[in-house]
């Protein structure tokens, strides 16, 4: 089992312990914070299986369907998991005005302070764990999972401060204003999550940076006259790059075929942890006017 898919099995696990902590929780003190957690937390589940199923996906080798592989799931996972986080933020901010208007009382608040407490480090473990992973690998959905993750430890410290503050000051509507708070934030978060999968679906170009330093081994390289029609994109784990190198008339189709070979070593050295997948076509002189 690759390491992709072994994160998103502890992410699920984990998931699946803090919605039964803060859903059993969250009913009994009629706390709207703390059920908006136990909600995000469902979806936070739903999520993780459906990275799962998407790594699956993504690392099936091309075919002669799928020739150039299915590693765009991965973006497509993004986009739909961002959905999904706005849908909750919708959900939550509704909520959060619903008890402002109606006024409930959050009760048991000791319990529910030490759940939040609890749920925050159980939460920053995983992050650091999916971080670490989404580093190794490069993986769109273990970086989307860890984005996610990472937005639930900004709202359990949110909602821990709300019930502190309820705790020692009786301020009731301070719940629905954290509430309400965490919920524009998960909003936000998760639209740059659906534009970072829209771009990859669209096949936007790799990083500028790393755009440049292409660049710049293909200015650099001896016995190359020139290049044009430079395009990149990515896929999954799969970065993608077609050129045209411009050599003299004269030179030796080996020659020619020798330097291309150092060019795409140079390049796949930028990012190891990636698989490079390169289309060099070999022009006797610059037809990029044609």
């Amino acid at each position: 089992m690759t390491l992709q898919k072994k994160a998103t099995i502890v992410a699920s696990l984990t998931s699946t312990l803090l919605i039964f902590i803060k859903l059993t929780i969250g009913i009994l003190s009629g706390s709207v914070a703390v059920i908006a957690s136990a909600i995000d937390s469902v979806l936070d589940l739903i999520v993780s299986l459906f990275n799962f199923f998407a790594i699956s996906k993504s690392e099936q080798p091309a075919n002669k369907i799928y020739n150039y592989g299915k590693g765009k799931i991965e973006a497509l996972a993004a986009v739909i998991e961002g959905t999904v986080i706005t849908m909750s933020g919708l959900f939550i901010f509704y909520m959060a005005i619903d008890k402002a208007i109606h006024y409930k009382k959050v009760e048991m608040l000791d319990i529910s302070i030490w759940v939040m407490l609890i749920s925050l480090v159980i939460t920053i473990s995983l992050v650091l764990y999916l971080n670490y992973v989404a580093k190794k690998t490069g993986s769109m959905v273990i970086k989307s999972d860890a984005l996610h993750y990472k937005t639930d430890i900004f709202t359990n410290s949110g909602i821990l401060v709300s019930l502190v503050i309820i705790h020692f000051s009786g301020w009731e509507i301070v719940d629905s204003i954290i509430g309400g708070l965490i919920a524009i934030y998960i909003i936000f978060e998760a639209t740059k999550l659906i534009k970072e999968g829209v771009y990859v679906l669209l096949d936007g170009a790799l990083d500028s940076d790393v755009v440049e330093k292409i660049e710049y081994i293909l200015k650099n390289e001896t016995g190359l006259n020139g290049y044009h029609f430079l395009k990149t994109r990515t896929s999954g784990l799969d970065n993608f790059v077609d050129v045209h190198l411009v050599f003299t008339s004269e030179i030796l189709l080996i020659d020619a075929h020798y330097i291309s070979d150092k060019i795409e070593d140079k390049i796949r050295l930028l990012d190891p942890k990636r698989k490079w997948v390169m289309n060099m076509h070999l022009d006797p002189f610059d037809d990029s006017n044609d």
